[in-house]
């Protein structure tokens, strides 16, 4: 297959490609943990795969040869990125953290169902250095039967004594991984992807300083106390070998999609066009339905084969790999402390425009006989981002507004989509609004909707979900079970306070080993100042992070003053707002989701809202579609 590939065989190539994908994904995704990038790195892998293939003398050699390119592949982008972390110097600018569902090392544990020491092995990847992240996915591939040694070897141009002695290097430094992974987990028990709080007075106390992300440095600071800690040491007694451990275990599946995209991707002429391959792709991101977008239908055949009958290493070829791979990887109201000027009265989070599970109104007290005329305006560009979300409830045209808005996912305070339509590619996340949401019907349409979910809807206010912590508590078993992926409690105010009531529901999950994925949040500002909304804003974000070292995900935010009754800022001091914060949102690495609130908007009051009910955008609309 190899050689008639080679020489020009269509139907050999795309069988080729068809069979390399999963490999070179499971190496360029393990070795970069899900970085946003791995999509990008592996769509370079396979273009320069496709290129140089006729230049390939030995057939023979062609799994090395493949192996050897995704490595330099990984590489040239691990020296990029640490050239670029060289120039930030604070949390707000450091990597991205990765999304709790598509971490390699939660999918590794979740798709392949692993348990007990196999679990903790995936879990322990996330504390390597990129060249070991890159050595272990080579080393995990010879352990499970697809690579030999020989082909490790030669992908690293190593010999096979050098080689030997950096795996055994690497496996030194997992082992030492897996003590700390205990030993964070020893008190917590609740999710491996932000571990806290461990059993150990003195771990406690070193972990207070550390950001909650998974480092080569934090290993190291942790392994030195675990080594003279008593308590901590016992902790890392019967661990087995890791390569017992990870003998037999199959290859990760590459997302799902990969058979349509095989069936139905087509080549365009412009493709062919001069110039960078995957030109047809916005700079630095691909996904699905950006690269089907660049492609017209024609008659259905094999991926490669239907880009064009020119020479292998043709563009037409080339960029039809580009959308081929971009469309099968990876895929307190106010303030932190409210101000004697601008206080936040809890009771006013009652406001009648928040949705409830059997009642969605809209955020205006009536509706117009007649909508404005629409005046024609400049209509913007519509950006999208995988964090850019929208609270939704019933207006006319919703699924239209929707689309575009340019949001990638939306909610509407349930498990039903509520008569909204999303578009191609816009996601919707569930939510048990409440105590008597929680219903074997709700709970099956959250985990069909999966795998995210939204959990009770500020049980803090009496007019909300109004829920003690130990109702909560206990039906938050029910809740895991829904969601593989599980939000916190979204309380209307002082997430950040030291025995508030997300305080009290985290300090209980922990202590009865749930899990809880994501904190969420709610986050209303009655300082209309752009610069010191979005400060507060900020500054509130990074206390809550601070606490629990968990991601978060803004569910409700926008400018409103309930201090006495609602009050709420002109259009265009709303509209500065939502493009300065969602800027800063875009940049902070541990906000993982914002949702503005919310789609609809008043056609005769002032309102948060994006879209009148003829489908015309608000000012903060256009700054919405705009926001990244």
């Amino acid at each position: 297959m190899v050689a008639a590939a080679r020489d020009g065989d269509q139907r050999a190539l795309d069988a080729l490609v068809a069979d390399s994908l999963p490999l070179v994904y499971n190496i360029v995704g393990r070795a970069l943990n899900a970085h946003t990038d791995v999509d990008d790195v592996v769509q370079e892998t396979l273009l320069r795969v496709v290129r140089a293939l006729p230049d390939l003398r030995d057939p023979q050699a062609y799994r090395s040869w493949l192996v050897a390119i995704a490595v330099r592949q990984v590489r040239d982008h691990q020296q990029d990125h640490r050239t670029a972390q060289y120039r930030r110097a604070d949390l707000d600018t450091a990597a991205e953290l990765p999304d709790p569902a598509s971490d390699f090392a939660t999918m590794t544990i979740l798709r392949l169902g692993l348990t007990d020491q196999r679990r903790e092995v995936a879990e322990a990847t996330r504390w390597l250095d990129g060249d070991d992240r890159a050595l272990l996915a080579l080393w995990w591939l010879e352990e499970t039967g697809r690579l030999s040694r020989a082909d490790l070897a030669n992908a690293l141009g190593l010999s096979g004594r050098h080689a030997a002695v950096r795996v055994q290097r690497m496996k030194e430094q997992v082992e030492t991984a897996r003590t700390v992974v205990r030993a964070l987990q020893a008190g917590n028990g609740a999710s491996p992807d932000a571990p806290e709080r461990p059993a150990c007075p003195d771990l406690r106390s070193l972990a207070w300083s550390w950001d909650g992300v998974p480092s080569p440095l934090w290993r190291k600071r942790f392994a030195r106390h675990i080594r003279g800690c008593p308590v901590c040491e016992q902790r890392g007694a019967g661990l087995l070998p890791i390569d017992r451990l990870l003998s037999g275990l199959p290859l990760l599946p590459v997302p799902a999609g990969l058979a349509a995209l095989v069936d139905h991707l087509h080549a365009t002429p412009a493709a062919a066009g001069g110039g960078h391959a995957a030109s047809h792709l916005p700079p630095g991101r691909s996904g699905a339905g950006r690269g089907a977008h660049a492609l017209r239908p024609r008659r259905p055949r094999g991926v490669l084969s239907s880009l064009s009958h020119a020479p292998v290493a043709g563009s037409v070829a080339v960029a039809g790999v580009a959308a081929v791979v971009a469309g099968v990887v990876v895929s307190g109201h106010l303030t932190t402390r409210p101000t004697a000027d601008h206080t936040v009265a809890p009771q006013a989070a009652s406001w009648s425009a928040r949705p409830t599970p059997g009642h969605s109104p809209s955020p205006s007290r009536s509706r117009p006989k007649q909508s404005p005329t629409p005046k024609p305006t400049h209509r913007p560009m519509v950006a999208a981002s995988r964090k850019k979300g929208v609270g939704v409830w019933k207006m006319p045209g919703v699924s239209t507004a929707l689309a575009k808005s340019g949001a990638s996912w939306y909610y509407t305070w349930s498990t039903r989509h509520d008569g909204t339509i999303g578009p191609k590619g816009v996601g919707f996340v569930p939510m048990i609004w409440g105590a008597g949401s929680v219903t074997p019907e709700t709970l099956a349409q959250a985990r069909s909707a999966g795998p995210y979910l939204l959990s009770f809807n500020e049980p803090d206010m009496t007019a909300q979900a109004n829920m003690t912590v130990d109702e909560a508590l206990s039906l938050w078993p029910k809740l895991m079970k829904a969601g593989r992926v599980l939000g916190s409690p979204a309380v209307a105010y002082g997430g950040d306070t030291p025995g508030g009531w997300l305080d009290r529901f985290m300090n209980g999950a922990a202590e009865r080993g749930y899990r809880v994925d994501f904190i969420s949040l709610h986050w209303y500002g009655g300082d209309f100042r752009t610069q010191a909304a979005v400060g507060q804003l900020r500054s509130y974000l990074q206390a809550v992070y601070k606490r629990y070292h968990k991601p978060i995900w803004l569910t409700e935010f926008a400018l409103i003053d309930f201090s006495h009754g609602v009050r709420l800022p002109g259009d265009a001091q709303q509209a500065a707002f939502l493009t300065a914060s969602t800027r800063m949102l875009a940049a902070l690495p541990y906000v993982q989701r914002y949702a503005w609130f919310g789609l609809p908007a008043s056609d005769t009051e002032p309102s948060t809202g994006l879209f009148h009910g003829n489908g015309v955008a608000t000012r903060t609309g256009r700054a919405f579609q705009a926001a990244p």
